[in-house]
């Protein structure tokens, strides 16, 4: 019995010194609002190149994912700008929304949606009354049609913008 205790207490350190707890002193500032970069892609390569050098497409959808992650604040949604593969804008996407504590927006585009390319990206805008923490802004990709199915997620990365 004392020899698995042992193991229990080694593994206990080694799952805490790689980094597989996170302490209160790991957890980002609380912050009022950011502006923030989330990868989309509509579509993605696959296979092998043609004869001509392109490789197949694959058209995926995507959801935009935005979560409150305070459990008391609101925060808005001041801005949401779609933006293809060279940088062009594609479309912006209604503003003012607020997201309750806990609360989700989603904002989807569809698979038949080529607008995008391989390189689309989301550009949101958010702020609060007073300093929240941060939310979790993904998007989900996916594609389920016969036997075919492929779903992955892309993280948002805060940019420092107008001050944000």
């Amino acid at each position: 019995m004392l020899a698995f205790a042992r193991r229990v207490v080694v593994s206990i350190c080694c799952f805490v010194s790689m980094g597989g707890v996170s302490l209160a002193a790991d957890m980002p500032p609380a912050t009022q609002g950011q502006t923030v970069y989330v990868p989309v892609y509509s579509e993605v390569l696959y296979g092998n190149a043609d004869s001509s050098g392109k490789a197949e497409r694959w058209q995926l959808s995507a959801t935009l994912s935005i979560r409150n992650t305070d459990p008391a604040n609101a925060l808005t949604v001041r801005s949401i700008r779609y933006y293809d593969t060279d940088g062009k804008l594609i479309r912006e996407y209604a503003a003012g929304n607020k997201i309750g504590p806990f609360g989700t927006l989603e904002v989807f585009v569809e698979h038949k949606d080529k607008s995008g390319g391989s390189g689309a990206n989301f550009l949101l805008v958010w702020d609060a009354d007073k300093p929240i923490n941060a939310p979790i802004i993904e998007t989900v990709h996916t594609y389920f049609f016969g036997t075919r199915s492929v779903v992955f997620t892309s993280s948002g990365q805060a940019l420092h913008v107008d001050g944000r």
